[in-house]
């Protein structure tokens, strides 16, 4: 009888589950460029200079816990499943980003700051905690992944160890990446294989785990990990952020869906393609290209060819993925034709299924919960 009762409350529990909205992800999920009425983006319209020493500030959202005193804000993984994180609440329509940080140390600890559009399009800067005299630049249009040979290493003396200020200066002409006033990195439309960035970009703040045991090997090792959590606490810590939105208005809106700079209107404003910062820089010489290959921030870019296995929302956070269980079948009553039962207890789909919809996950959902009361049922 007690396992009965336990097999319809998990039955209830997942029911529940699928009927609640979902709050991972800090972005919508709404594509601009592949679906129509997607909600327009909160414009800065201004430029603001944010110390995080004075405290949190409204112009972003937090998740994950991200902490202040006198030296900013503090970005701390302790144990698995620690990603804090900051996300402005506002886009930016070409412009400047500067921040002043001191990246987290630690094998498998990744310290970012991105600039993210709704289509995909994407800045980066991001410091692997197993080298404490570098950073990566990188950068991606409309989430395609079909080569990752956009990333490049640029030396930094002790980025661990003390404050450096690394700037995006983002325009239609070019992206400048900078790194205590110094030019590493000249990006022009031509040279971007028609994956240059050129729609509203929002603001991602944060550390995680690329070497946490639960993520994919090819993550694992692109982010030189595991992570050993027993070495910590990790910290990025980030002392001040200056962004200059080149747009003005208070609201942008795609036009279409060529996602263009020239598609974006901006609501009482103007969308400025230059800006008056452009630095005209030339194109220097690049330290090295990125070892490894740098992985894409969020879950839109996905390569089903390649050997690295990106988060599905940022940051990323393992998620369990084994039932256990002290005595485990293969195969139980009342499982739908085509369903099976792992070694390790997994129920799973039909193979030929390539694609679980929403739907069919809550089905997933509850058939793996009716499994599970029937386990404990078994249970002595």
């Amino acid at each position: 009888m007690r396992s009965t009762v336990r097999s319809v409350f998990n039955v209830v529990a997942a029911a529940a589950l699928c009927a609640s909205p979902s709050t991972a992800q800090t972005y919508s999920n709404c594509n601009p460029t592949v679906t129509n009425g997607c909600p327009p983006d909160s414009a800065l319209g201004r430029s603001v200079n944010i110390n995080f020493a004075s405290g949190a500030s409204d112009s972003f959202t937090a998740q994950g816990n991200p902490t202040y005193n006198s030296n900013g804000a503090s970005f701390t993984i302790s144990r698995s499943g620690d990603s804090p994180q900051l996300t402005s609440k506002w886009y930016i329509m070409f412009g400047k980003v500067e921040i002043t940080m001191r990246a987290a140390p630690g094998a498998g600890i990744v310290s970012s700051c991105v600039l993210q559009s709704d289509d995909l399009d994407e800045i980066d800067w991001e410091w692997l905690g197993a080298q404490d005299n570098q950073v990566q630049s990188n950068f991606f249009g409309k989430g395609q992944t079909t080569t990752y040979n956009r990333g490049a290493v640029h030396a930094v003396t002790g980025t661990q160890d003390g404050f450096h200020t690394y700037t995006i200066d983002w325009t239609a002409n070019q992206i400048v990446w900078q790194i205590d006033g110094t030019t590493v990195r000249v990006l022009q439309p031509n040279a971007a294989n028609g994956q240059y960035p050129q729609t509203p970009m929002q603001l991602k703040i944060g550390a995680w785990s690329g070497g946490d045991y639960s993520n994919q090997p090819g993550t694992i090792a692109w982010a030189q990990g595991p992570t050993d959590y027993s070495r910590g606490p990790y910290t990025m810590l980030v002392r001040s952020v200056a962004v200059s939105d080149y747009s003005t208005g208070t609201q942008y809106t795609y036009s279409g869906t060529s996602g263009t700079w020239q598609s974006i209107v901006a609501a009482g404003g103007t969308v400025n393609s230059g800006g008056s910062s452009n630095t005209g820089s030339a194109a220097p010489a690049i330290t090295s290209t990125a070892s490894g290959n740098i992985i894409p921030f969020a879950g839109g870019h996905k390569d089903s060819s390649s050997t690295y296995t990106t988060p599905n929302v940022y940051p990323w956070v393992p998620q369990s993925t084994t039932l256990a269980t002290s005595a485990v079948a293969t195969n139980y009553p009342g499982l739908p034709s085509g369903w099976t039962v792992t070694s390790s207890g997994k129920v799973v789909p039909p193979s030929s299924a390539a694609v679980i919809t929403a739907r069919a996950n809550c089905v997933y959902v509850l058939v793996a919960s009716l499994v599970a009361g029937f386990i404990v049922g078994l249970r002595p």
